[in-house]
């Protein structure tokens, strides 16, 4: 029985040093390609495509997209370099695939600034109607394309006409027995005048006693030619319109304002425009005209400036931005965007706003309210300001896009923080904000003791605010901020320096912005501004009325420094949005 064991296990020993020689000639050498894995990178980790277009498709290799036939790009490049989750941003090949158009809307702003859209167009009074003074066949063009720069006194063209070779005839009749029937002579050289040949053309037809069976057709004014009607061959009759030349030197700038913007509008007013084909370069005019009726589908009415065209750079229909500095301040700010734009299902209304200045186009969804259908365009209440670019047409690819890559969309938005509350209540707080505002330009001009008076407003405004006009969760959420408010404004007042009043103010700020999101407040637009070099680069938070940074962190050393994190609209909810926090690093609650 011992020695049987004794065999097994010698036989078990033998198999397994027999299979591990084996699997070790068989193993592949490591220095070898895999070649069933062309689609790892040289990490070792694997690398998936994906199309710009549709964010749904996840290959494991290049190729194609199956939808729309784009070609397949890293899914690292197409991930979202903003840190704004309203933002979808997409490949320019995207963009130029859905077709995506963008506008600069206009309106009004708090400011007293205008701005219009419109375009380019020839000066009427400058376009001339070239005609046959006679009647007859056209034998020559030297003009045959529309767009020729003609001269004044130029050739256009030769024509044939039996009727004006029968009244020369007639003249060198009369002139031979002019002593005799002088009347005759003077109707013979009328007749010849009434069809535009000048006085040598007759002396000479007299004085050389031939006829001529051609005449040159002259350009009455410098252009452009703009319209040719005709060929050689055609027979023309008198007032046949044959050319239409424009003078392009001058030109009007025609712009759309509607009845809202007409009250600021004055002849006079100067304009800075802008032309889609040259941004970087500005314009400028003043207006000579307003339109005293509106026109019934689009309800605006044409405004008009002149413009020298030096240097010929302006074309007509040409499209135009132009900015306007009006007198007045406009009641309430208003923009108009065109139906186009517009992404509308039951209660919401979404546009999409381009981020300016971004590396990858980028496009962010922003609810807005809409006011009155004013032809093709809306009335915005609230929700954008003027001169933001907005998406007029794709804007349904551009939705569709971010649904199906699990962003925001119209059909997906994230949760509102905002409660509804009374007008009243709304009022009253929009008082405390304006006292912080006060204390937080204070800081901006390093002045402490300007800074500390203004706290003493803070104060008031709190006072003032009447908590018996919110209920159960609004009432809960705001008596933690008064709490809270209250607390930073006595640290603040008792501060001995301008740093340690700026840490308090830090504390301030966050209540301030909790207000503001959770309540709202009766200003047009205001700004959630972040610095990250704040104390000691753990960053810090402020809401501002001015969308330029002024930084109450820094002041003058650094005014600058900071960027706008969200915006927020008069009557617009606020959403939630996740990794966004506004509570400074060092004052956590």
């Amino acid at each position: 029985m011992k020695k049987i064991l004794e065999n097994k296990l010698a036989l078990i020993l033998v198999t397994l040093v027999v299979g591990g020689w084996i699997g070790w000639i068989l193993k592949p050498s490591s220095s070898e390609s895999h070649e069933g894995h062309a689609h790892e990178n040289e990490s070792g980790v694997l690398t998936l495509w994906t199309c710009s277009m549709h964010p749904q498709i996840k290959l494991g290799e290049p190729g194609d997209c199956p939808i729309c036939g784009m070609d397949l790009i890293p899914a690292s490049q197409a991930s979202s370099g903003s840190d704004n989750p309203m933002v979808f941003e997409m490949t320019p090949e995207a963009v130029a695939l859905a077709q995506i158009h963008t506008t600069k809307i206009g309106g009004s702003n708090g400011s007293g600034e205008l701005f219009l859209t419109g375009k380019i167009q020839a000066d009427e009074r400058e376009n001339a109607a070239i005609t046959a003074k006679f009647p007859g066949r056209i034998e020559k063009l030297f003009v045959t394309f529309t767009g020729e720069q003609v001269k004044a006194g130029q050739r256009l063209a030769t024509i044939y006409s039996p009727e004006l070779l029968t009244a020369q005839r007639e003249l060198l009749e009369a002139v031979k027995s002019k002593g005799n029937f002088p009347q005759l002579y003077i109707a013979a050289k009328e007749k010849l005048k009434l069809w535009k040949l000048t006085e040598t053309q007759i002396t000479e037809i007299e004085q050389s006693g031939t006829i001529r069976e051609k005449f040159d057709i002259l350009a009455d004014q410098s252009g452009v030619v703009t319209q040719r009607n005709i060929a050689v061959g055609d027979y023309v009759s008198t007032g046949s319109v044959l050319f239409n030349v424009v003078n392009l030197n001058k030109l009007w700038v025609l712009l759309d304002a509607y009845e809202s913007d007409l009250p600021l509008l004055s002849t006079g007013n100067e304009i800075s425009f802008t032309v889609a084909g040259m941004p970087e370069e500005n314009f400028k005019a003043r207006i000579s005209f307003i339109d005293p009726l509106l026109n019934a589908n689009t309800r605006a009415a044409s405004v008009r400036a002149e413009v020298t065209n030096s240097g010929g750079k302006l074309k007509p229909e040409m499209f135009v931005t132009a900015k306007i500095q009006t007198a007045k301040k406009p009641s309430s700010a208003g923009v108009t965007v065109p139906r186009t734009s517009v992404l509308w299902s039951g209660k919401r209304s979404v546009v999409y706003v381009k981020v300016p200045n971004s590396e990858i186009p980028g496009f962010e969804m922003r609810e807005v309210t809409l006011g009155n259908r004013m032809g093709d365009n809306y009335l915005i209440e609230s929700g954008l300001q003027a001169g933001e670019e907005i998406v007029t047409n794709g804007v349904f690819a551009i939705d569709a896009a971010a649904q199906l890559s699990g962003q925001y969309s119209m059909m997906k938005r994230p949760q509102t923080k905002s409660l509804e509350v009374s007008e009243e209540f709304r009022n009253q707080i929009t008082g405390v904000a304006d006292a912080y505002f006060q204390v937080k330009n204070g800081l901006v001009k390093d002045k402490l003791d300007e800074s500390q008076k203004a706290l003493v407003a803070i104060d008031q405004s709190l006072s003032k605010v009447n908590m018996g006009l919110v209920k159960d969760q609004a009432h809960d959420k705001w008596m933690e901020m008064l709490k809270g408010m209250k607390d930073a404004r006595v640290k603040m007042a008792s501060a001995k320096d301008i740093e340690e009043a700026r840490k308090h103010f830090s504390m301030l700020s966050f209540h301030l912005l909790e207000m503001t999101e959770t309540f709202g407040i009766n200003k047009d637009v205001v700004y959630k501004d972040y610095c990250p070099m704040a104390f000691g680069d753990q960053g810090a938070y402020w809401l501002s009325e001015k969308k330029d940074i002024t930084n109450p962190y820094f002041g003058a050393s650094m005014l600058a420094c900071g960027e706008v994190k969200q915006t927020y609209f008069k009557g617009q909810p606020v959403m939630n949005l996740a990794g966004t926090p506004s509570a400074p690093a060092a004052h956590k609650h």
